[in-house]
């Protein structure tokens, strides 16, 4: 095994370890940097606004419950978790401000996604803080798998960017039962967490929806978003909907009363992501995991 594998074990286990990554991104990328499509390029920007704060909630609510955790292979995934998460946001952030550099206001979101959060974990118990994450990396988890199953997805992203996307999908499969096992050891409960699973789905929808058109609209005076009209910005969605579908299907299982996301075995999926993650950044990709 190489040293850089080496030190990914060391930091985190054998199934979730805690990559550097180190992504740099300069100016030189394009605004609409998704096949120079304004509609499908705020869409993962307006996500990436909400991670860097989604992430630091999603770590509180699992630390809330670390010091009394039984499982001792469980308190291992935590730690693991938590350093996954934390270069989740760290990434993200220096995309943000590439992005924020460039006039699209990131920054505005991110802003609102830290108050909006704070809220929420002032006024909600701990318990459904931490059934809110489950049901977000729930989310998480379906896309990433989604990206792994269909690397095509993301064919017109700038290659500069392809590794940040395909590495996030990779974690997020790797630790999507983390949250989930914690919340059923410290909290259980079928209705808090079914029924925060959703409030979170309206709410997530509607504060995406929400924070695309912002973007969208902050850079329409951008000379390529001038040329597109409704149309044609809705024609490179439109162009998946078969895949898109998918998630419906892998949605509602969170509903079932013996729901648990290692249900689906995705371990041939993060394989394939790994292999095509280390075409770019080569042993940090950790590829025996």
């Amino acid at each position: 095994m190489t040293a850089a594998a080496q030190t990914a074990n060391r930091i985190g286990t054998d199934d979730i370890p805690v990559r550097h990554m180190d992504f740099e991104f300069d100016d030189s990328i394009s605004t609409f940097w998704f096949d120079n499509d304004p509609l499908r390029t705020m869409i993962l920007t307006a996500l990436s606004g909400t991670f860097p704060e989604g992430e630091r909630m999603f770590m509180r609510s699992v630390r809330h419950y670390q010091n009394n955790i039984k499982d001792p292979d469980l308190r291992k995934r935590v730690k693991a978790f938590i350093g996954q998460e934390a270069h989740h946001g760290k990434e993200h952030q220096s995309f943000n401000d590439m992005m924020t550099r460039k006039g699209v206001p990131v920054d505005k979101i991110d802003a609102y996604t830290k108050m909006g959060l704070s809220r929420i974990e002032r006024f909600y118990s701990p318990g459904r803080v931490l059934a809110k994450t489950c049901a977000l990396e729930h989310f998480t988890a379906l896309f990433a798998e989604l990206l792994l199953a269909h690397p095509e997805l993301i064919d017109g992203v700038e290659e500069q960017l392809k590794p940040l996307w395909i590495w996030h999908a990779i974690e997020e499969s790797e630790h999507k039962a983390v949250a989930f096992d914690v919340y059923q050891e410290q909290v259980g409960g079928y209705w808090l967490r079914v029924s925060e699973m959703a409030i979170t789905t309206v709410m997530f929808s509607f504060f995406s929806a929400l924070h695309t058109a912002q973007l969208l609209q902050a850079s329409k005076d951008q000379p390529r978003s001038k040329r597109m009209g409704l149309k044609q910005r809705l024609t490179g969605m439109w162009r998946h909907r078969d895949v898109l579908a998918e998630l419906g299907k892998h949605y509602l299982t969170y509903y079932k009363p013996d729901f648990h996301p290692s249900q689906k075995d995705s371990r041939a999926l993060r394989n394939r992501g790994l292999a095509l993650l280390t075409r770019y950044v080569g042993d940090k990709a950790h590829i025996s995991a």
